[in-house]
């Protein structure tokens, strides 16, 4: 089962994703993110500080979530293992949409089409939401941030997930980002155990 948790920056996923370590350590997940899980990942993060330009950036993460899927997420989903990933597939449609923006056409559309029949569709994703104001303040000071952290772009890009969310309500879950933190981990962490439980469930009913 592969799950995903998403959300701007400053919804407090990372700190989500950290915490579902403790809470779910019986189940023996999996945690990975993206980028960063491979080498490809590290290249990434090191081209958003150098601010290469957005398809130089945008074609970087895609090698990254393919060197991610190979390296991680298949062999572990191949085992039956839970695979948990703090950012996926969903934050490239959302962000690079917004970034390349008047670079190509249809920029959701053109991430998407080289994402097409080799990627796969997480079982359950869940998307932190928060005003953008509050995430802001979570944030390093305006003059610190990466290119992608300024407002205008997170406003953009929380509309773009929310779309996302009313487009397959069956996989994603709106999380309200702005309750207590232990809150909204507790909740995660019994939302995947239980969907965690019917997957097993129905795979074991079909090897009968």
């Amino acid at each position: 089962m592969l799950v995903t948790l998403e959300g701007i920056d400053g919804s407090g996923k990372s700190s989500l994703h950290e915490a579902l370590r403790e809470l779910l350590s019986d189940l023996n997940p999996v945690f990975t993110r993206e980028p960063g899980a491979t080498w490809v990942g590290d290249q990434v993060r090191r081209a958003i500080k150098e601010q290469i330009d957005p398809v130089t950036e945008a074609t970087l993460f895609v090698a990254d979530h393919a060197a991610h899927l190979a390296k991680v997420v298949r062999p572990a989903l191949a085992e039956g293992r839970l695979v948990i990933s703090d950012r996926y597939s969903d934050s490239r449609f959302a962000y690079q949409s917004v970034t390349l923006q008047g670079i190509v056409p249809d920029p959701e559309g053109w991430m998407r089409a080289m994402h097409n029949g080799w990627t796969i569709v997480p079982d359950k994703t869940f998307l932190c939401v928060l005003p953008v104001d509050a995430a802001l303040t979570r944030l390093k000071p305006d003059t610190e941030r990466e290119h992608f952290e300024k407002r205008e772009t997170l406003e953009k890009v929380q509309n773009n997930y929310l779309e996302y969310a009313r487009r397959d309500p069956g996989r994603f879950v709106i999380v309200d980002a702005m309750l207590d933190r232990q809150i909204v981990a507790k909740f995660v962490a019994d939302a995947i155990r239980t969907e965690y439980a019917l997957g097993k469930k129905k795979k074991g009913h079909r090897k009968k």
